[in-house]
């Protein structure tokens, strides 16, 4: 054999060695990859301590309502067991207001752009800070805090049936006339982008009832919520006093926009701190306690009530309150809906 036929099959040897190294490196580097990515899914690293940065916080801001009696609870969630809950999440500051010197031509520059240009009252001068604001050829007025921005706009349905003459439109179409209204008084922050749930009403005797169909009803309701909060892959939405109406929501005819409600106070997310939570079987021993705050009892009468989920939202006062917190939320059957303050107690201190 000669010695070039001795150096071309070392050669070829050389090759065939060097890709099979290359390809079992890339086995194992897949391997090492995967065993590794698996540890870590099974055996997370533990997160960070909380940092607690804000200290003690103020109680959260629930309203007070007369203590439902007689009332017990039977837990049915899906797997017949409590859920395991992230065991700590953020609280974030919700600036406080500044009274502005030029607040009430604000004010009167928001109305008029809310299509309310007949004149304005003071209501009382007990309330220095609320006036009204009339819709000239109209029964709707606009209430306005010129402190803190918040409004509400009322009907007089009595003396002006001509609302209840037309017909509201689809779900879609009433949610982007409102937006547009809101937008035209600068009134719509991109926090307030988040869930948007609709009901159809009907005025029967003099109130307002649940319409069945678009047909039936007079107005529809479009509620808008915060955007939901993403923390560590867990995504969390907002819950209302009075869920599941929200703290920002208005009743339309489609032409008209009769009667609703804006109470928004910004939230800050860049200044957060992190806290401890509580489980959720120690939530549901204070809801069987009693010392949950019951944002909606539904249809329920006095007796056992089925709590079918339980899961962490963010409580979104109707007031201002210093921060944005989290709860812990008991729904059950027929409407009921409940809350627990989901921090630890040990960082709450006096109420607000």
């Amino acid at each position: 054999m000669t010695s070039l036929t001795i150096v071309s099959i070392r050669a070829r040897k050389a090759i065939r060695y060097t890709i099979y190294f290359i390809i079992l490196f890339f086995i194992v580097r897949s391997a090492v990859k995967t065993a590794i990515a698996l540890y870590r899914k099974f055996f997370p690293p533990a997160p960070p301590p909380p940092t607690v940065a804000f200290g003690k916080l103020p109680k959260i801001p629930f309203p007070i309502k007369p203590v439902a009696q007689g009332i017990t609870y039977k837990l049915e969630t899906p797997d017949s067991s409590f859920p395991k809950l992230i065991e700590q999440l953020p609280v974030f500051v919700m600036p406080a207001f500044t009274p502005k010197i030029n607040a009430f031509t604000d004010a009167k520059q928001k109305a008029e752009k809310l299509g309310f240009t007949g004149g304005v009252q003071n209501i009382s001068d007990k309330i220095p800070n609320m006036y009204n604001f009339v819709k000239r050829g109209s029964s709707t007025t606009l209430t306005i805090n010129i402190v803190n921005n918040t409004f509400s706009i009322s009907s007089d349905l009595i003396a002006d049936t001509s609302i209840l003459l037309k017909r509201p439109p689809s779900s879609e179409a009433a949610t982007q006339n409102i937006i547009s209204y809101l937008q035209s008084a600068e009134a719509y922050p991109e926090d307030l982008s988040g869930e948007v749930k609709t009901q159809l009403l009907k005025v029967e005797s003099g109130q307002l009832k649940e319409a069945i169909s678009l047909s039936e009803a007079n107005f529809i309701r479009v509620n808008f919520f915060r955007k939901s909060i993403v923390f560590r892959n867990v995504t969390l939405n907002s819950v209302t006093p009075n869920f599941p109406r929200s703290n920002v929501w208005f009743d339309t005819n489609g032409t008209n926009i009769v009667q609703g409600e804006y109470h928004y106070f910004p939230m800050d997310e860049s200044k957060s701190a992190t806290y401890p939570l509580k489980t959720a079987e120690e939530a549901w021993k204070e809801l069987n306690d009693g010392k949950a705050y019951i944002a909606n009892l539904g249809s329920n009468q006095p007796g056992q009530i089925t709590i079918r989920r339980i899961y962490l939202s963010y409580y979104d006062p109707n007031q201002y309150s210093p921060f944005y917190q989290p709860v812990i939320v008991f729904e059950g059957d027929n409407g009921f809906y409940a809350y627990v303050p989901a921090i630890t107690d040990e960082y709450y201190g006096k109420s607000e």
